[in-house]
């Protein structure tokens, strides 16, 4: 932020791990954008604060990349966008919304990864409490389900992984109501209830049938 002369103006006074938290966000579109390469300068354009506030509160660089890095992969704010999809909504769109999420969490860590090359991978979350959140939004669904809430997640997450991958995604070609739609479709017609032997049985117009057996009308 800048003054009409051109002088960058004093940042808002706030506690250090506010401060670390905000440029740490204000770090992570700057990383897809430039990887390594991102300078202190942009870092701090974009905090709104003078280059030498990001100093006071990080060692380096490295540290600032780190802090952001460690940021985005919190998984609690993940999680909470799950928790916040209304359980009572139609199956069908929840699961779309459930893929949108998890589509734009992976694309984010492809992005930052990729940008940043040569990191180590997110260490492996803990699985049982999004089965935990499944189990919750999908509570109302039970009866309609071939197969628990825990296999449903597992679905979820392999088609956006999938769809997400940048050497993928682009040719799948599918929007999230489309993959929402073959997730709790599958890809098979449903198949007609089998016929009766009455049912199935041809009738002939020029019949009825009584008690006693089909007579002529």
């Amino acid at each position: 932020m800048t003054t009409s002369t051109g002088r960058a103006m004093r940042a808002k006074p706030m506690p250090v791990e506010e401060r670390r938290g905000a440029i740490a966000q204000a770090t992570l579109p700057l990383l897809v954008a430039h990887g390594r390469d991102v300078t202190t300068r942009q870092i701090a354009d974009a905090s709104g604060v003078a280059e030498g506030t990001l100093f006071r509160v990080f060692d380096d660089k490295e540290a600032i990349i780190d802090a952001a890095v460690e940021r985005f992969l919190d998984p609690e704010p993940f999680r909470a966008a799950l928790r916040s999809i209304d359980p009572s909504l139609p199956l069908e769109m929840k699961v779309e919304l459930v893929l949108a999420r998890f589509l734009d969490r992976f694309s984010g860590i492809f992005g930052v990864f990729a940008a940043l090359g040569g990191r180590p991978r997110p260490p492996a979350q803990n699985l049982e409490i999004i089965t935990s959140i499944f189990e919750e939004l999908l509570a109302p669904d039970l009866e309609a389900l071939r197969v628990p809430p825990a296999q449903v997640f597992k679905f979820v997450r392999l088609v956006a992984f999938s769809s997400a991958m940048p050497q993928f995604g682009p040719t799948i070609g599918l929007d999230t109501d489309q993959l929402a739609h073959l997730i709790v479709h599958g890809i098979a017609k449903p198949t007609a209830a089998p016929a009766t032997a009455a049912s199935a049985a041809p009738t002939d117009p020029t019949t009825t049938t009584s008690p006693m057996g089909t007579a002529p009308c």
